[in-house]
């Protein structure tokens, strides 16, 4: 079971990534776009351009980990927007987003965006 810690850092990429890709093509993308090591044991959440997916990749120091979450109705309701590649997430945050409720009351200065 993939368990995600108050130790781990989470990026969420702002720009929606091409879903076709599995493993191999985000990983690149981590390496290529957000200037991130994919073997970090770092958490990364993608979304699609139709806002209706989400994919979260790990390393867990055996292997990667995808996982993918399709609404069945409707879109995401928030994501961030920035100018920034990816910005960080806490725990309850991506809870929050994977649980499509938005940004669990927080306020936009709270996420942090990553200098790439």
């Amino acid at each position: 079971m993939l368990q995600i810690t108050a130790k781990h850092n989470i990026f969420i990429a702002v720009q929606p990534v091409d879903f076709r890709c599995g493993i191999d093509g985000l990983a690149g993308y981590c390496r290529k776009v957000l200037t991130a090591d994919p073997l970090s044991g770092h958490v990364f959440v993608f979304r699609n351009r139709r806002a209706q997916a989400i994919k979260v990749l790990m390393y867990d120091s055996q292997g990667f980990w995808l996982c993918i979450k399709r609404l069945s109705h409707g879109k995401f309701k928030w994501w961030p927007k920035s100018r920034e590649l990816a910005m960080q997430l806490s725990v309850p945050q991506l809870n929050s987003l994977i649980w499509n409720n938005g940004p669990l009351q927080t306020t936009h200065q709270e996420w942090t965006p990553i200098n790439t």
